[in-house]
């Protein structure tokens, strides 16, 4: 019982990042995927799904591309949208991917257009 208190306690302690890493890592390993639960719930529900949609349209993820050749004004802007420190938003440029989920969308336009005005590639999805 001691290990599960001591695994909690350094859940606590991760970033956001890090926490996306073991989530990963933890679908690869057993084979599932964290999102399965919300598809096969969505499911039932065909008569909301025109407000379904309606309702994902209005909140985005940020994907970061590519990176660009003005790799240090991107993770500046990554850092003022974010809030990580200089190391994470460091790695979270050079990995790539979603770097904000869930974003309104003039938010989500606003960083597109800082993050592309640094010279990043990136989209909404």
């Amino acid at each position: 019982m001691a290990d599960v208190k001591k695994f909690i306690e350094e859940v606590k302690n991760m970033t956001v990042l890090e926490l996306n890493e073991l989530v990963k890592a933890l679908e690869e390993e057993f084979g599932v995927s964290a999102a399965a639960p919300v598809a096969v719930a969505a499911a039932p529900a065909a008569g909301a799904a025109p407000a379904a949609a309606a309702e994902e349209k209005s909140e985005f993820n940020v994907v970061l591309k590519d990176a660009g050749a003005k790799k240090i004004d991107v993770i500046k802007v990554v850092r003022a949208f974010t809030g990580l420190g200089l190391v994470e938003a460091k790695t979270a440029v050079e990995k790539g991917g979603v770097l904000k989920e869930n974003v309104a969308k003039e938010d989500a336009e606003k960083i597109l257009a800082d993050l592309k005005a640094a010279g990043a590639t990136a989209v909404l999805e």
